[in-house]
């Protein structure tokens, strides 16, 4: 999870239709010709509704999240360079990385936003192919639909170059799901949660009852099984109203955490999966360990002991030799 995302909520307007009488009397007009039956498409108009209008707390929001985003630059943060000479890693700070960040958990699973004490927990990563959709709420402007559309399609494809797993958009089968929803769109988030996981447990639609504007955005992910590790499903949730670096920097923490990195790290450097804001977007770091976790040696439900001989051994190939 990205740090901060904030509390939405949703406003109807309603038109009331008015009739005016000027108050003067007419004498009807005597006629024997019967009046004719209405034809059937000639129907009354309903009185247009009156649109949706963005609320000034989401235009607040906006303003606000526009200063964090100008504030984490003035400060050199948010970089998209993906890490450089500045930043070396070794095939042993690597394996460290990938134990803290894929086998621990940031958050106890099933307990909304409790955080976990930090122990080394087991492999989670999906096996079946993964489908990508991307929705909006209603007041997210259709500009902003299409370049978050066609952004999400660009990464989407390099998660699938990076890790070799089958991952595409998709129009049918989905089964990854990124919505873009703003502060007047709350009310269609649980429910849309719910009909895309009919079981999902009540805790987890809750923590977007009262989530703060500190936390960007989120992604969960449920388990093909009763207390599996294989992923089946995952939803990631991104406040529309981030600037687009923001944006952008929610959708490459939130995809990737889905994925099965999981936890952040505060040692971890170059990488996204810390909170330091350093870097925005996935760097070579993350790219690797996408490339361990996804190696088909490891396998959903190992352990630390079971997985870290095959990821020391590969982590090593990667880095060009043990270091």
């Amino acid at each position: 999870m990205r740090g901060r995302w904030s509390h939405i909520g949703a406003t109807f307007g309603l038109l009331a239709g008015l009739a005016a009488c000027d108050g003067s009397q007419l004498a009807p007009r005597q006629t024997d010709v019967p009046p004719s039956a209405r034809p059937e498409g000639l129907k009354p108009e309903a009185a247009p509704a009156t649109p949706r209008r963005r609320s000034l707390a989401s235009r607040d929001l906006e303003t606000y999240y526009a200063s964090v985003q100008a504030d984490l630059l003035a400060q050199g943060l948010l970089r998209t360079d993906g890490g450089g000479a500045d930043t070396p890693f070794t095939d042993t700070m690597l394996l460290r990385n990938f134990e803290r960040i894929a086998l621990a958990e940031e958050y106890e699973r099933g307990a909304g936003l409790r955080p976990s004490r930090g122990e080394l927990g087991r492999i989670k990563k999906w096996v079946k192919p993964v489908r990508v959709s991307v929705e909006f709420g209603t007041l997210v402007p259709q500009n902003q639909r299409v370049q978050d559309s066609n952004m999400v399609a660009q990464y989407v494809r390099r998660l699938a170059n990076v890790s070799g797993h089958p991952i595409e958009m998709s129009d049918s089968g989905t089964n990854f799901h990124v919505l873009f929803m703003s502060e007047d769109d709350k009310a269609e988030i649980a429910p849309r949660i719910r009909a895309l996981v009919p079981d999902v447990n009540p805790t987890s639609l809750r923590i977007f009852d009262n989530l703060p504007r500190s936390i960007h955005c989120l992604v969960i992910a449920f388990s093909e099984t009763p207390g599996g590790y294989a992923y089946g499903e995952a939803i990631a949730v991104i406040r529309s109203e981030h600037p687009d670096l923001l944006r952008r920097s929610c959708v490459h923490e939130e995809m990737a955490q889905g994925l099965g990195l999981g936890n952040d790290y505060p040692q971890a450097r170059p990488s996204i999966f810390n909170d330091d804001d350093e870097f925005a977007l996935l760097t070579t770091h993350d790219e690797l360990l996408l490339k361990l976790l996804y190696d088909p040696k490891v396998k959903p439900g190992m352990d630390a002991d079971e997985v870290r001989p095959i990821v020391a051994s590969r982590a090593a190939e990667l880095m060009g030799g043990p270091s």
